[in-house]
């Protein structure tokens, strides 16, 4: 379970080439469907245990993982899953962009109470404004948030963005090293 495999499996499943435009409005020569590989088996089993490991050698404190609806649900998932084999288990939630009208109405699903600490993840960092989002939403609701991790950061500001905000960022790849002889 290396960053090394995972930069080949985003390598071979996820990166594209040509000419794109991306939720953030902005074109890009390349695109990273980043679901190719969180959706992916092996992906899953991959980031579940690097996202896990990472959290817990950066001494983040959280009680559950989760982010902006649909980028950062396999993510959080896949965490949430391998914590199961290494406890202390860390519970998953999903950010809904807008709260729902019927049901209960909320906006935050899953495992997530008022006041939990968490951690929010997302698969790709652009300009940040997914996991800005998030984290608005959370700490409506009481959430601390110890930091923000991503499978892969663009490094197009969106990292500066959210570290301006007072939230660590850790990614598990950089899209330098995604590139680099790709």
């Amino acid at each position: 379970m290396t960053i090394a495999r995972l930069v080949a499996l985003l390598r071979a499943r996820s990166v594209r080439q040509g000419e794109f435009v991306l939720s953030s409005g902005r074109r890009s020569s390349y695109y990273i469907d980043c679901r190719r590989t969180t959706m992916h088996a092996e992906g899953l089993t991959l980031i579940g245990s690097l996202g896990l490991s990472a959290i817990r050698e950066l001494a983040w404190r959280c009680d559950s993982v989760g982010g902006l609806t649909l980028g950062a649900d396999p993510v959080a998932y896949a965490i949430a899953a391998a914590s199961a084999a290494k406890p202390p288990l860390l519970h998953a939630f999903t950010v809904r962009k807008a709260a729902k009208a019927h049901g209960t109405g909320r906006r935050i699903e899953g495992c997530f109470d008022p006041g939990m600490t968490v951690v929010v993840v997302e698969d790709v960092i652009t300009t940040g404004s997914s996991a800005l989002q998030a984290i608005a939403a959370l700490q409506a609701e009481g959430a601390r948030v110890s930091g923000v991790l991503a499978v892969v950061d663009r490094e197009e500001g969106g990292r500066d963005a959210i570290e301006r905000s007072g939230i660590a960022v850790h990614p598990l790849v950089t899209v330098s090293s995604l590139l680099e002889h790709a």
